[in-house]
């Protein structure tokens, strides 16, 4: 009998990558208001030079850790004294990852390599949407909820709060409050311990094989495999295409 469930949030929730695509592709073309450049490409192009930018920025050992990706960090705020270096350089990050996207199509533009890192967070905050199936399946779990969520503190709970998921959980537990991520054996614990819940009544549910399925199991908790995508099932995984499924499971 299932006591508690444990969700992650990013793709699993709420719509994250498509999101991000969705909003380098609006950004890049509010450059094509003042130069001819090939909109496709310039989206294509950001999101690899931030991600260049942030596997060599100075803290990103920390954010590996915790589970902030690059495209995050060009829309967080990065708030809390522990975040103070990010803080910091996130301006330089985000303009940079879209001067060297700019760059690459032989376009030399300082202000509006600026102007479109500040305008990504403004597209990507337009773009709070959670799955359909969401609602009907946090209200009709019928146990202890907690939600399980790798990144910035500031940024998920600002991810719910923008998807109107913020108080539909008993306990909320985001890897930058812990300074480690799924799939640590810790974080799961740890979300237990808030519901007062043990691991042999618990399930996990998440869309990554290694952060939440294989993670969860570490800890000792049953884990369920939601691939909205289509892909390849594994052997020996639970898996679900959508959360109108889970009720059977529990």
């Amino acid at each position: 009998m299932t006591t508690a469930l444990l969700l992650d949030l990013d793709d699993t929730l709420i719509v994250e990558e498509a999101a991000a695509v969705a909003s380098f592709e609006a950004t890049a073309r509010a450059a094509a208001d003042r130069h001819e450049v090939d909109v496709a490409r310039l989206a294509v192009d950001a999101r690899a030079r931030a991600r260049e930018l942030w596997w060599a920025g100075p803290d990103h050992p920390y954010c590996r850790r915790v589970g902030i990706s690059s495209w995050e960090g060009l829309w967080c705020r990065f708030e809390g004294e522990e975040l103070d270096g990010l803080r910091r350089w996130a301006p330089e990050f985000r303009r940079e990852a879209w001067r060297r996207a700019l760059t690459d199509q032989g376009v030399a533009d300082a202000p509006l390599a600026e102007e479109l890192g500040e305008r990504f967070g403004i597209e990507r905050r337009a773009r709070h949407e959670v799955f359909a199936d969401v609602p009907a399946a946090l209200a009709t779990a019928g146990v202890p909820l907690a939600l399980v969520t790798n990144g910035a503190s500031c940024l998920q709970r600002e991810k719910l709060a923008g998807c109107d998921l913020a108080d539909r959980f008993d306990a909320v537990v985001v890897s930058g409050d812990l300074g480690v991520g799924k799939p640590d054996a810790s974080v799961f614990r740890h979300a237990l311990s808030l519901l007062g819940a043990s691991a042999d009544g618990a399930v996990m549910v998440g869309d990554s094989l290694d952060r939440d399925v294989e993670g969860a199991r570490a800890a000792g908790l049953r884990a369920v495999w939601i691939d909205r995508t289509g892909q390849p099932r594994p052997d020996g995984v639970t898996a679900i295409s959508t959360l109108t499924e889970l009720p059977a499971l529990l």
